[in-house]
């Protein structure tokens, strides 16, 4: 039932002498596919005797068609519910982003037959780490082990996922060795997925020996290796990975470029970089991205083409193209390397009009000027930054060691080792302050203090 067939379906449905509750079931479900869950409602109060099918086809219905209020009060009324049922309303809390209260029902869930299935873990797992709770989502996973049920391959996607997002290697090594033995390390979502935890954890010999065993690629496939290669510094093995993809039937896409183009930037190669983004728009006929300029303006930046990064910004704006943070933000660190105070203060002021409290531009700004001497300019930008209420955040690592990981935040004593810990770093940092005597960063840091 779709479109102009609605009303002809109304229609055969008025005539029929007799109907049961597959024929209800069947209109209440073609309501909704074309957006009229009002005639899906009517339906509903007007079945002799619905079943759970008849209350699982409204919560999706409704629950699609964004109406979680309605879908919980049909939830609510009914007298028996299946595995379907929950995992449809928990869905629909998942997908709002109300974690808590899917997890609230998640629990309510009952156990045994009509209990969880393997959805319903993974919508939990999944949504936790969409939400960035990924602690949580790791024993979720561990919870879902110790139970009888087995995990897909939407399982361990979505906790190699969050593996990659921690980092956490040790448990992704884990994580790829039960796929390995469940046989689900064959299908492609898994592969790519293995790809992207070990290149992103920093085993790239291990994400290449994965990529290479899979028997085909996908787009994501080749990204992720291309990606790893790029964000590790890597710049002519992910070319050589790129240059292996373009011999390929698989046609590289906007994600492709913005790790070419960033392997161009780390590895100097401007050339290569300059001639990779008129190849992205001349031959692919891919539209440049925020992250694309980006790209291009730090790989101009990092060797002081300041003029030329500032010419690709205009030529930008001369398309119509409006210059996003990110840009700016490149710009902006070029000049504090390269010490160019004019056009940082104009990528600075740029930025802050964006985002008028990110505190690191305030204290890159500060720095372009004390590297240029320009002191009274260092506690004007301090000051207008404490005077609008932007205030430093404190830096923060964190580091994976045996079965466990550590988060430091700066000024933070809490951690139990912290004593042993800040011995030899002590010792490291009064050898750094011997090389680093009279640096920008510590004079921009005395002032700060001192204001």
């Amino acid at each position: 039932m779709r479109g102009g067939l609605v009303e002809e379906a109304e229609n055969l449905f008025d005539e029929m002498p007799d109907r049961n509750v597959v024929t209800w079931n069947t209109m209440i479900n073609g309501y909704f596919k074309n957006g009229q869950k009002e005639k899906a409602f009517g339906l509903l109060g007007s079945i002799p005797n619905p079943d759970i099918y008849t209350y699982n086809t409204m919560i999706s219905g409704l629950v699609q068609s964004g109406d979680l209020f309605g879908a919980r009060k049909v939830f609510d009324k009914m007298d028996s519910r299946d595995v379907v049922t929950w995992n449809s309303i928990i869905a629909g809390y998942v997908h709002k982003g109300m974690i808590d209260e899917a997890m609230q029902l998640f629990h309510e869930m009952p156990l045994g037959m009509r209990g969880r299935d393997t959805v319903s873990w993974i919508v939990m797992v999944s949504g936790l780490a969409k939400e960035g709770r990924l602690e949580e989502g790791v024993k979720l996973f561990m919870m879902m082990k110790e139970s009888e049920l087995s995990p897909d391959k939407a399982t361990f996607t979505s906790i190699l996922t969050i593996c990659s997002e921690l980092p956490a290697l040790c448990l992704g090594e884990q994580v790829c060795a039960q796929s390995i033995k469940t046989a689900l390390n064959h299908t492609i979502e898994v592969c790519n997925a293995m790809i992207t935890m070990y290149a992103r954890c920093g085993n790239m010999t291990s994400a290449l020996r994965c990529f290479s065993s899979m028997p085909t690629h996908n787009v994501i496939s080749w990204n992720s290796i291309i990606s790893g290669f790029s964000h590790h510094g890597l710049g002519p093995q992910a070319l050589e990975m790129f240059e292996e993809m373009r011999f390929s039937d698989v046609k590289p896409n906007e994600l492709t470029f913005i790790a070419v183009l960033s392997a161009c930037s780390h590895a100097g190669l401007v050339e290569k970089g300059k001639y990779y983004f008129d190849y992205m728009k001349d031959e692919c006929f891919l539209q440049p991205t925020a992250g694309h300029y980006t790209c291009i303006v730090d790989l101009f930046g990092r060797f002081g083409l300041i003029d030329e990064a500032m010419s690709f910004i205009d030529q930008m704006r001369a398309d119509g193209l409006e210059v996003p943070v990110s840009v700016w933000g490149a710009i902006l660190g070029a000049c504090r390397v390269h010490r160019n105070v004019e056009v940082g203060a104009v990528a600075a002021e740029n930025v802050l009009a964006i985002e008028p409290n990110r505190s690191g531009t305030y204290m890159i700004l500060a720095e372009i000027y004390a590297s240029v001497g320009r002191l009274n300019e260092v506690e004007r930008v301090l000051t207008q930054m404490k005077k609008n209420g932007v205030k430093k955040q404190p830096g923060c690592s964190w580091i994976e060691m045996n079965d466990g990981g550590s988060v430091f935040l700066s000024g933070d004593k809490s951690h139990l080792e912290f004593d042993r810990i800040v011995e030899p770093l002590e010792v490291l940092h009064v050898d750094v302050e011997l090389m680093s005597v009279g640096s920008d960063q510590n004079l921009v840091q005395s002032c700060w203090h001192s204001g």
